[in-house]
């Protein structure tokens, strides 16, 4: 049988060390592959040379025993390769029939676009996926599990060249349990029907519920193929990082009541509605809900993007809603969800990004002092093992972990009061995911009040002392210390009763 993807012998750098280095791999028709490494390893890299966004140092590969034209778009699309990047790739101002003709363009008759039967095959389209809205809406008002499924929509429309890869980066970043299944089962579909299809992931669960086999990658190299029957989380761990993760015990006992830092009473907006929530000083507080719930508003709300209803109170002071320059002014730090849209500064420099909180520390007389502001840079570079460790690179040079990473340094090194953190560790790796969360304890145990919301259960049990539970926009559970649970919170949010779950 003829290979779906060869790929032989791929290096790639970028003026430096090689971030790809001698890789190379089989992916047969039909079969379902996890690529798994840490950030920074190499996969994203592997993913744009094969969409032909980089042209490779070294390396050849070929599609259904066809030579592929490295370095071109149109190549890969010609040979039958689509993608899901990460990023999605829509553009949020264009509606879901006007994206999905960026990939395949616009069946006409005489010149003329048929626009209802393009809605209706648009409609269709998103069906088989298991979505249904208002394909007219701009891609940028969408949920972030509705763009997602336009985007696999558009990578899987019928072209002239039949699909012979289908490569998913991170396709599941932004969708909640039930929504990520259901793209499962479309992935399965796809590979019975003789698609390989190739995935990248760091939730293992889904490297065990899905792949046949696993490729790992590490520091630009191919470190083992293997079948995924037989394998172990733990082994899969250590096969990606290099080494054993240090397990970290989470601490079931309640927080030690200081003072209160942060005061919320009658939040409400589009989707909340009087919503109370109180957390002290070094407490780590988590926000858990299904998609609609209120659980994506929160962080924004309180932050002062969305208007809002009721009162924030830092020590007793209120935060002027619509204001996050205030909100920032009295120690309130904000990590959102989409680092790129709403927190990155990708063009910029790690010392930029960083520094762009508090720019006046080092300005003197008018005139920046870029010594010491290195300085400064470099040692939050190192506290938080960025790599790499050179303030001058710009954002975009970084994998997600990293730029995670400098994102979260931008409000550490503020010495914040209360940092509400949206899904912090959402597309970063096992290992860059483990350094977040030892951040997180470390600014809590010198007080910060802390507040994270996660789709990440296990994430909430391992870092929270308590959990609000949020359905139809209102706190309708707490779970607390040792009677915290991955299955009944997950229960808790479509709304079963604990003991029920349990």
């Amino acid at each position: 049988m003829t290979a779906a993807l060869t790929v032989t012998n791929m290096s790639k750098s970028f003026s430096g060390p090689r971030v790809l280095d001698d890789v190379s791999l089989t992916v047969e028709p039909g079969e379902i592959r996890a690529l798994v490494g840490e950030n920074g390893s190499g996969k994203s890299t592997l993913i744009k040379i094969l969409a032909g966004f980089h042209l490779p140092d070294e390396g050849s590969a070929e599609v259904g025993g066809e030579p592929l034209q490295l370095g071109h778009g149109e190549a890969s699309e010609a040979a039958g390769l689509r993608f899901v990047h990460q990023d999605l790739g829509l553009v949020n101002t264009l509606d879901a029939v006007d994206n999905i003709a960026l990939g395949v363009g616009y069946p006409s008759f005489r010149g003329r676009i048929h626009w209802r039967q393009e809605r209706k095959r648009t409609r269709a389209a998103l069906a088989e996926l298991g979505y249904e809205f208002d394909v007219r809406r701009p891609a940028g008002s969408l949920a972030m599990s509705e763009r997602t499924a336009l985007a696999v929509a558009r990578a899987l429309a019928p072209r002239q060249t039949p699909t012979k890869v289908l490569i998913l980066d991170e396709p599941t970043a932004n969708l909640p349990a039930a929504e990520a299944e259901r793209l499962f089962q479309l992935a399965r579909r796809v590979a019975d029907s003789g698609v390989a299809v190739m995935f990248v992931s760091h939730h293992f669960d889904e490297v065990f519920g899905l792949a046949q086999n696993v490729t790992v990658l590490r520091d630009g190299r191919h470190i083992i193929t293997r079948p995924v029957a037989g394998l172990t989380e733990d082994q899969l761990i250590e096969l990606v990082i290099g080494r054993q993760l240090e397990q970290v015990a989470h601490d079931a006992k309640a927080a030690e009541r200081r003072d209160v830092v942060l005061q919320v009473t009658g939040l409400g907006c589009d989707v909340l509605n009087d919503v109370d929530i109180t957390v002290h000083a070094g407490e780590i507080v988590g926000i858990a809900g299904i998609t609609g719930s209120g659980r994506d508003e929160v962080a924004t709300a309180l932050f002062g993007g969305t208007d809002r209803a009721g009162q924030v109170m830092i020590n007793g002071t209120a935060v002027p809603k619509l204001r996050p320059d205030q909100a920032m002014a009295m120690g309130m730090g904000l990590v959102p969800a989409e680092r790129h849209a709403n927190a990155a500064f990708m063009t910029s420099t790690l010392r930029e990004n960083i520094t762009v909180t508090r720019p006046g520390i080092h300005w003197r007389s008018g005139i920046l002092r870029k010594g010491p502001e290195r300085s400064d840079v470099a040692k939050w570079l190192d506290r938080l093992d960025v790599r790499p460790r050179n303030s001058e690179f710009t954002m975009s040079d970084l994998s997600g972990g990293n730029q995670q990473k400098v994102v979260l340094a931008r409000w550490l090194r503020m010495k914040p009061k209360v940092l509400v953190l949206n899904e912090p560790t959402q597309g970063v790796d096992v290992g860059a995911k483990s350094d977040i969360h030892k951040l997180i304890d470390e600014a809590a145990d010198e007080g910060t009040a802390v507040i994270i919301v996660s789709t990440d259960h296990e994430e909430l049990v391992r870092l929270c002392h308590r959990v609000l539970i949020l359905r139809r926009g209102k706190v309708a559970d707490e779970m607390t210390g040792g009677r915290m649970d991955h299955d009944l919170i997950t229960a808790a949010t479509i709304g079963r009763d604990r003991t029920d779950a349990a």
